[in-house]
C-alpha cells in the first residue's frame, strides 16, 4: 500500500515537472545565474570585504568547535520562520501579475547566496575541506529546499501565464486557489528541509568541525 503511494505521488512529481517543464528550465537557469553571480562577486571583492568574510567564517568555525551544547530549539524556530517568510513572499508576489520579477530575483538571490557560501568555504579552506564542509552543512537541506522553492517560483509564474491568457475571473479564482494549495505542500516540504537542517546537517557538522 505505502509502495504504491510512493509510486503514485513520484508519477505526479514526474507529470507535474513534465507539464512545466519549460517553466522549471527557466527558473533553474534563473537559479544558476545566481549561483555564478555569488561565485563571481566573492571571487573580484576586494581585499577588505574579503578579509572581514573570512574572519566571520573563522570565527564561526571556532564557536561551533567550542560550543558544547547548541540551542537546537532557537536555531530550528529561526530556519522554519525564515523559510516560512520565504514562501509566503512566493506565494503572495505570484498572485500578482507585477509580482513575477520578484519572484525571479528571489530565486536569483538564493542562487547567489548558495554560490556566494560555496565560494567562501572553498576560498577559506581549499578544495577537499571546503567542499567536505560544504556537503556536511548545506546538501542534505538543500535536496528538499532547493526544488520546493523553484517549485513555488513555477507555480507563481504558471498563475501569472493563466491570468494573462484567461480573464475569466471564476477561472483565476480556481487557478490562485491551486497555487495556494500548492503553496502550502511546498512550504510543508520546506519546513522538513528545516528540521533536516538543523537536527542532521548541524548536528553532523558538529562530529566533524574538529577536522575543519
Amino acid at each position: 500500500m505505502k509502495k504504491n503511494r510512493r509510486i503514485r505521488l513520484l508519477q505526479m512529481i514526474k507529470e507535474h515537472i513534465i507539464t512545466n517543464k519549460k517553466e522549471y528550465v527557466l527558473v533553474l537557469l534563473l537559479f544558476i545565474i545566481g549561483i555564478f553571480l555569488g561565485v563571481f562577486f566573492i571571487n573580484h571583492m576586494e581585499e577588505a570585504p574579503k578579509t572581514e568574510v573570512t574572519n566571520y567564517m573563522k570565527n564561526f568555525i571556532s564557536n561551533m568547535k567550542e560550543v558544547q551544547n547548541l540551542d537546537y530549539m532557537g536555531l530550528l524556530k529561526n530556519s522554519i520562520w525564515q523559510n516560512i517568510v520565504l514562501a509566503i513572499i512566493l506565494w503572495f508576489f505570484g498572485t500578482t501579475v507585477i509580482g513575477i520579477p520578484v519572484s525571479f530575483g528571489l530565486v536569483v538571490y538564493r542562487g547567489f547566496c548558495l554560490g556566494y557560501t560555496i565560494s567562501v568555504c572553498i576560498t577559506i579552506m581549499r578544495i577537499t575541506k571546503g567542499i567536505l564542509f560544504i556537503l556536511i552543512l548545506l546538501l542534505l537541506q538543500n535536496i528538499l529546499f532547493i526544488p520546493a522553492m523553484l517549485a513555488l517560483a513555477v507555480s507563481g509564474f504558471k498563475l501569472y501565464k493563466s491570468i494573462i491568457k484567461d480573464r475569466n475571473k471564476e477561472n483565476i479564482k480556481v487557478e490562485v486557489l491551486r497555487h495556494t494549495i500548492f503553496s502550502i505542500i511546498m512550504l510543508i516540504v520546506m519546513l522538513v528541509s528545516s528540521v533536516i537542517e538543523i537536527f542532521a546537517s548541524t548536528s553532523i557538522l558538529k562530529l566533524f568541525i574538529k577536522y575543519f
